[in-house]
């Protein structure tokens, strides 16, 4: 049986919410949680100061990226991808699947894996389920993913269990190579993931799949892939109920407040997104009633904060008319402020969700929230 890595400290009354604790390598992790992405080791436009200030525990890196460039000779010789960049922190490592399934002229997969060429030099290179936990080892991720096969959203279910029957087959093989590592030392934890494209009997089949391997975690994938807001809800609700309650659960990829309440309701204990940061760095930010773009006229003589109930460093400080001219001006000190303001804004979101759980009140909670988050901006 797996090792348990993780505690429920309680559960909502009023809905499938929950609050836990994930005990890793680098610390605890209170969730639900939000990771924010730092696919080249780095969350774009933050400091790790910046990212321990706000009070993340753990962030996600990308394999795919980190095995083009440095390469893993680099973190290796570092000691770990935590020692390259300075995060003394959980780091979580995807599996590099979604990127090369994002790039379909550049690559092929068969059962071996899948032979890709290089987006940075044409080069090519292949990844097998054992290389990705391989790398993943070395860059000493406290949770690494499987290597899957994504699918789009659309595709007909012959496809899509074509696709599913190569990821069952990758888990096995990564299950193996991870208990392997383990018994070298390896103190990282993998996570299997449900696949199954939008068809319930796949999703069924991978569940089952998943929960024989007895992986540590488990990752719900293949949402979040351009289906309308409604089917992500319902398959989202549908995969949840199929896993078991005692392992923590992830969904990746989700990164807007909808989509983490409607997450959080399901008992989802994490999730991760580049939204925040990418929406930030062009100039696009969160509030409690909706987004709005930094650039619009209406805040050149406003100023006022982003956000008037935010409490971090950027509200604070900066007006909005003074943000709206930095971003006019090409100024990066735009990027790095708003994508401190929206991470900041995530992660106090899911403070107060967790608060709401744990007082059997998180579907009040969330009702209230999303109705002022609708809200058009004044």
């Amino acid at each position: 049986m797996a090792e348990k890595i993780f505690s429920i400290n309680h559960s909502d009354a009023s809905c499938g919410a929950r609050t836990g604790t994930l005990v890793l390598p680098h610390g605890t992790v209170s969730t639900p949680v939000f990771m924010p992405v730092g696919t080249n080791a780095t969350v774009k436009a933050l400091t790790r100061e910046d990212l321990a200030e706000i009070g993340f525990e753990i962030i996600l890196s990308n394999t795919y990226h980190l095995y083009l460039r440095p390469g893993t000779e680099v973190i290796g010789a570092a000691g770990s991808l935590h020692r390259f960049m300075n995060w003394d922190r959980n780091i979580l490592t995807d599996s590099g699947g979604f990127q090369v399934f994002s790039l379909p002229q550049f690559r092929k997969i068969t059962d071996a894996g899948v032979r890709f060429r290089s987006h940075i030099d044409g080069s090519y290179h292949e990844l097998t389920p054992e290389k990705v936990v391989e790398i993943q080892t070395t860059l000493n991720s406290d949770i690494q993913m499987q290597l899957d096969v994504c699918s789009d959203w659309g595709i007909d279910e012959k496809s899509a269990r074509k696709a599913l029957d190569t990821t069952d087959l990758w888990l096995g093989r990564a299950k193996r190579a991870w208990d392997e590592a383990a018994e070298k030392g390896y103190r990282g934890k993998l996570f299997a993931i449900v696949q199954g494209n939008f068809y319930r009997n796949l999703r069924t089949r991978s569940a089952e799949t998943v929960i024989e391997a007895d992986t540590p975690g488990i990752a719900i994938g293949g949402l979040s892939v351009g289906e309308p807001y409604d089917v992500f809800r319902e398959y989202l609700a549908f995969t949840a109920a199929l896993l078991p309650r005692e392992k923590p659960r992830y969904v990746m990829g989700i990164g807007t407040p909808e989509y983490i309440l409607d997450a959080i309701e399901q008992g989802i204990d994490m999730f991760d997104c580049v939204f925040p940061t990418r929406t930030g760095r062009n100039g696009h930010v969160f509030t409690r009633r909706g987004t709005f773009a930094l650039k619009k006229a209406e805040n050149r003589l406003d100023f006022g904060p982003i956000d008037a109930e935010c409490q971090c460093k950027v509200c604070r400080q900066y007006s909005r008319a003074y943000l709206r001219h930095l971003f006019k001006t090409q100024e990066i000190l735009c990027s790095m402020l708003a994508s401190y303001h929206n991470l900041y804004f995530l992660h106090d979101l899911v403070l107060h969700a967790r608060n709401a759980i744990e007082q059997d009140g998180f579907a009040d909670f969330k009702k209230s929230f999303l109705s002022r988050y609708k809200e058009k901006e004044a």
